[in-house]
This record gives structure tokens, C-alpha cells and sequence, in this order.
């Protein structure tokens, strides 16, 4: 057997050995070698007989960055739609039917910058929730299929128009029901407006029953390019397969981005295409930039939650990641010979058709590559030697480059390490691993591997405990306030034109029907900000009702949940009402009332609200006078603070100031 060990393997081996003849004596070192050499197995690396599936490349939800660090093929961007979408909203480029505009949210930005890093970076859009007036007063997307057609198509012609960004594929509805003739209509428009070459991708949700509805219907079969499946547990199904489509795991992960999420995106990055054919794999999310007390904190690839002190975390699933996109690119080809080591683990090989060859081996354990769904089945990995064969077009490659990761102990842990290279020339095309668990190796012909470098970030620092916000930004770059995190409702910088005086500049609330939800909006708007530990603060924020009679502001401290959860969220609420009234409760919903009265408001007309919470205690002015106080509050004990409205509806917010203590 040839035997051609990286660096690492030969070190190993070395102390193997040792360890063998300090326990069993000198004499039993040969016989231990060889029986340790037997486990294992040879694999051979063929494209005699043609290859497999192309490869469309790794990716990530809402880029890139050619050989520096993830180097990702990919951007899935969600198109904002007004609605909760797991950790917030994010604004539609059409809150009414007769508005547009292609500048709200981040959204475009992100995909500028992705463009920047990587010109060639895969560009998809798909809705999570839709503005409320396609549904005409239904939560449904598909009364008119016109209509939302149009509204998806202005996105993607937008996006060209206004920032130089092709669309590659567009989505249909993410985990939701999908309409046939939806998907039917919107491919026409596509085509009519000229996007032949925006591709369609379904129904980012399980693979059926969309792929029984292909393989029963001939036109909706030839207007689906990509069957994309959520979270498959590395598994696809016959009928998917059967329509001879793509097969993509349209988005999975998800998963806390220590070493056990690592670990499961070094397993599924290849065992989906070795059990299921998928070939491409796209993780939820692409960067942890919220509150990490909201749903699925640290859930991203790399961690940036700090935006007020600049620090960010370049996590261990950024160099998983590289192993693949560094040294692949769409349009290579799995080769046919792929598959599982005998003794736990898998391999894949990619080829560009030109003589590279990209190999990728991983030994990641049950214990530690478990993703956050679906349910992992037991599977064992032990240590083990592993014997690739190189054949046909490939049985004289001279050399490949070694990049090495092993998870774990900190003091046995490398991340995307450069080994020594393997020379091939005297063993025929062969070569040995010795392989543990929670190992990964790359092995290439591509020389242009880097694991690219950085300046250590800036520390990381609390939320300010004292923290202001007036909005008198006249041309922001983003159409909503730092640090605000909309949970339901879209808050945005606004320009009074008709005040010259204190509140020209604000930020409103611009919302006036519910969307089409996705997750269980709440039935009033909140935007949160802050330290989730806060528990004694001083909320102060100037509140402007627009909508005379029943509308209504308030501000918040002490909210204990976002995100998904948002409408079951406690805290401490000061309500103020268009009707002339207050209200004091302890949940979002209104229905824990601890006090209520009257108050001198009314609409059109700014008042300066004050929220004071000390221990147990909390208190509330009205322009600097006592409304309430000494109002007893056990629960919760800290949280964000807040802002928001009665229902969907226009109010402003201007002068905002926090002062808190943990």
C-alpha cells in the first residue's frame, strides 16, 4: 500500500506508536502498526466513466470574499415584505400600491458588497412576508397572482435599475404554501419583461409535495429550475430526483456557531451531496447581527452583534466553509466516486473539467456535528486510515495542497491550517490518511488556498448605558435608525417638510395595514434597543399620535422577548391615547393592565413621555409631569427598551433618550 502521509498523519503516527510500545512492550509495535494500518479502507477517484451532478456552489441567507476567509458562492437575500421573519422585519421596497422605493432596508447594500468581494457571486431573492394590500384584507399572497407577480418582479427590475444587481433566481414563498399557477404566472412576467435569465426556485420548504406536483404537471415541471429543500438532514427524496432537476438544500445550519456548529456544516457540506444529491448547500444565516437574546443568537456563520463598538467574532464555520468554496467554483462537477469512510466520515471530489482536482474528507462525530434540526440519527466514528486512489484523467497528478481542521480541545484544535504538501510522483497515484474524529481535509491541486489575516477587532463593549437619538439626519444612508430593531412594523427616518422647528427630522412608524405575516406578528408595532440586562433605567422620548381617536404610542423597558416571540412579550409599558387616556401594562398584548386614567392628549401633537423603572418600582410623566407612580412591577426583571404603536398605524418618535443600570 503507498503510503504518502500529510505532515499531521506522520506526527500522530509517531506518537502512536510510542503510546503502543510503552504499553505493550517493543516488541508488539510491528504487529500493532500493521493492525492499525488494516483499519481502514481504499477508495478510488475516478472519472473514467464520466462525472457526477454540477456544482452550484455554497452559500449563505442574507458574501463573499475570493480566498480570504468563507469565500462564499452564494447570497440569498430575504425580499423584505413588512412582516416578522425570525429575528425582526425587514421594510418592502412597497409598503402601498402606489409606492416604491429601492432604498429602504440593507438588503441591496449587502448584495453590493457581496458583488464587491466576488463579481461572480450567485444572487436570490425570496419573500418570507408580503405587504398587506397584496392580500386585499386576506393573509394570503395569492388572491391575485398578477399582482404579486408584478410586486416580485419590481424587486428584481429594481435592483437592477437603481444598484447594477442581476438577480440569478428568484423564490417563491419561504416555508410556506405555494400556488402553481403563481409560480406559472410569475415565470411569464419573467420572461415578458425580459428575465429570461432569472431562474425559479421551489418551494423552499420540504421536498413535497412539490415535486410530486412537477412530476404530475409538464409545465410547472419546465418552469421550476431548482427544487430547493429546508433543513433535509442531508436526505432528498425519489420523486425530487425523478424531475432530473437541481437539487439544493436552500437553506439549513442554523445552528449556535461554535465547534458543534462547525462540525454539522463540515458534515453536511458533504454528506448532501453524498446521501442526497443536493448541489448546493445554503446556511441561515450568513451573520449573527442582532440582539443575541433574540431567536437563534449566534446562529450565523461569524458573529457581529455589536455595531456600537465595531467588535465581531470570525467564527470556526467561516473556515469549514473555505475548505469547500476556496477551491471549488460553480460550474465543476462532483465526480461520480463519492461516498462514506468505513469507519464514519465521507468524501467528496470536485473537478473542473481542466486537470484541478478538489478532494474533501471529513470525520465529524455524532457528538459533535449535531445541526439544530432535523434529529440526527446515531452514527459512529472512529479512528481510522483511509487510502484514495487517483484514476483516469487524475492518475498523474504530480502534487496536491493540504488544509487541515480539527475541532475540539482547544490545545489539539487547528482552523483551515496549510499542511505540507503531497507529493504523488513515486506512489502511483496513491496516498494514506490517518484520520480522527472531527477532522477535516482539504486536498487540491489549487494553490491559491489563503486563510486570510486580519487586525484584531475592536473589544467588545456593552450597549452605552446612556444612549441618544434625535434622527436629525438629513440624507441617511439607511432608511432606518441604528441599533432600533423592528419586531413588528417598519420604523424609518422621516422628514417633516411643514415643521422648521424641533421635530423637522423624526422617526415614523409607516405601517398602516398588517402584511401578510409569515411568523405571528404582534397587533401592535415595537421596535426594541438596548442592553437586554437593563433593569433600573429612565426611558424619555417624544411621541407624536397621527391618527385622531383611536390612535396610540407608547414606550417600553424591561421587554423580554422578540423575534417569533414577540407577541407574548412582558415588560413595563407606558401607553398614551389619542382619546385622551394612559394606560400602564405589563405585556405588549395590553391584557396585564396595571393602570389606567386619564391624560390631557390628543392627535397632531407632540408630548414628551418619561418611563422610570427602579427595583420594583416604576414610574411614568407626561411633559415632565408625574401621571403615575410607585406602580409595583415583580416581573420580568430586565429587557430591552422599546417604542412602538397601538395598532398599524403612522406615528412619530423624535428625541429618544435611555439612561439604565444593570
Amino acid at each position: 500500500m503507498a503510503e504518502c502521509l500529510t505532515q499531521a498523519s506522520r506526527q500522530r503516527r509517531a506518537k502512536a506508536m510510542t503510546a503502543a510500545a510503552g504499553s505493550a512492550g517493543p516488541a508488539a509495535v510491528p504487529l500493532l502498526l500493521c493492525a492499525l494500518l488494516a483499519a481502514g479502507g481504499a477508495y478510488e477517484l475516478d472519472d473514467s466513466d464520466g462525472l457526477g451532478r454540477e456544482f452550484d456552489g455554497v452559500g449563505a441567507v442574507s458574501g463573499g470574499g475570493p480566498n480570504f476567509g468563507a469565500s462564499l458562492h452564494i447570497l440569498k437575500v430575504e425580499i423584505g415584505g413588512d412582516g416578522q421573519t425570525t429575528d425582526g422585519t425587514e421594510p418592502s421596497h412597497m409598503h402601498y400600491a402606489l409606492d416604491e422605493n429601492y432604498f429602504r432596508g440593507y438588503e441591496w447594500w449587502l448584495m453590493k458588497e457581496a458583488k464587491k468581494r466576488n463579481p461572480n457571486i450567485t444572487l436570490i431573492g425570496l419573500p418570507w412576508s408580503f405587504p398587506g394590500w397584496l392580500g386585499k384584507g386576506f393573509n394570503w399572497p395569492y388572491v391575485n397572482l398578477q399582482l404579486t407577480a408584478y410586486y416580485i418582479v419590481t424587486w428584481i427590475v429594481g435592483s437592477k435599475h437603481y444598484h447594477d444587481l442581476d438577480i440569478d433566481y428568484i423564490g417563491i414563498w419561504n416555508e410556506r404554501a405555494f400556488d402553481v399557477n403563481y409560480i406559472k404566472v410569475l415565470r411569464r412576467m419573467l420572461n415578458h419583461q425580459g428575465l429570461q435569465h432569472v431562474k425559479i426556485i421551489a418551494s423552499d420548504n420540504l421536498w413535497e409535495p412539490i415535486s410530486a406536483s412537477m412530476l404530475l404537471d409538464p409545465e410547472l415541471l419546465k418552469v421550476i429550475d431548482v427544487i430547493g429543500a429546508h433543513y433535509p438532514g442531508t436526505l432528498s427524496v425519489k420523486d425530487a430526483r425523478l424531475t432530473k432537476k437541481k437539487l439544493w438544500s436552500s437553506e439549513d445550519f442554523s445552528t449556535v456557531n461554535g465547534d458543534m456548529g462547525a462540525g454539522c456544516w463540515g458534515r453536511i457540506l458533504n454528506q448532501n451531496y453524498v446521501n442526497g444529491y443536493m448541489t448546493s448547500t445554503i446556511a441561515w444565516n450568513l451573520v449573527a447581527s442582532y440582539y443575541q437574546q433574540l431567536p437563534y443568537g449566534r446562529c450565523g456563520l461569524m458573529t457581529a452583534q455589536e455595531p456600537w463598538s465595531g467588535h465581531y467574532t470570525v467564527e470556526a464555520p467561516i473556515w469549514v466553509s473555505a475548505h469547500t468554496t476556496q477551491f471549488t467554483q460553480p460550474g465543476w462537477y462532483y465526480l461520480k466516486t463519492v461516498g462514506h469512510l468505513e469507519r464514519g466520515g465521507s468524501y467528496v471530489a470536485l473537478t473542473d473539467g481542466l486537470g484541478n482536482l478538489t478532494i474533501i474528507v471529513e470525520t465529524m462525530s455524532h457528538k459533535h456535528s449535531k445541526c439544530i434540526r432535523p434529529l440526527l440519527p446515531y452514527f459512529n466514528v472512529s479512528h481510522q486510515f483511509a487510502t484514495f486512489n487517483l484514476k483516469g484523467s487524475f492518475s498523474q497528478i504530480p502534487e496536491l495542497q493540504v488544509w487541515y481542521t480539527k475541532l475540539g480541545k482547544p490545545s489539539e484544535r487547528f482552523l483551515f491550517k496549510q499542511l505540507d504538501s503531497l507529493w504523488l510522483l513515486d506512489s502511483g497515484g496513491s496516498f494514506t490518511l490517518e484520520l480522527q474524529e472531527d477532522e477535516l481535509f482539504t486536498l487540491t491541486t489549487l494553490t491559491s488556498g489563503r486563510k486570510g489575516s486580519f487586525l484584531p477587532p475592536p473589544k467588545s463593549q456593552r450597549f452605552p448605558s446612556v444612549y441618544e437619538e434625535n434622527f436629525n439626519i438629513d440624507y441617511p444612508f439607511f432608511s432606518e435608525a441604528p441599533n432600533f430593531a423592528d419586531q413588528t412594523g417598519v420604523f424609518e427616518y422621516y422628514v417633516n417638510m411643514e415643521d422648521s422647528g424641533d421635530h423637522r427630522f423624526t422617526l415614523r412608524q409607516v405601517l398602516n395595514q398588517r402584511p401578510i405575516t409569515w411568523a405571528a406578528d404582534a397587533f401592535s408595532t415595537i421596535s426594541v434597543i438596548g442592553d437586554y440586562t437593563w433593569s433600573n433605567l429612565t426611558i424619555k422620548c417624544d411621541v407624536y399620535i397621527e391618527t385622531p381617536e383611536k390612535g396610540g404610542v407608547f414606550i417600553a423597558g424591561r421587554v423580554n422577548k422578540g423575534g417569533t416571540l414577540i407577541r407574548s412579550a412582558r415588560g413595563i409599558f407606558f401607553w398614551i391615547f389619542a382619546n385622551g387616556t394612559y394606560r400602564v401594562t405589563g405585556d405588549l398584548a395590553g391584557w396585564i393592565i396595571y393602570s389606567l386614567g386619564h391624560a390631557d392628549v390628543t392627535a397632531k401633537k407632540w408630548y414628551t413621555l418619561t418611563l422610570t423603572l427602579n427595583g420594583r418600582f416604576s414610574f411614568g410623566k407626561l411633559n415632565g409631569k408625574t401621571l403615575w407612580k410607585n406602580i409595583s412591577v415583580n416581573f420580568p426583571e430586565n429587557g430591552w427598551a422599546a417604542i412602538g404603536t397601538h395598532s398599524f398605524e403612522f406615528a412619530q418618535f423624535d428625541n429618544f433618550r435611555v439612561e439604565a443600570s444593570h
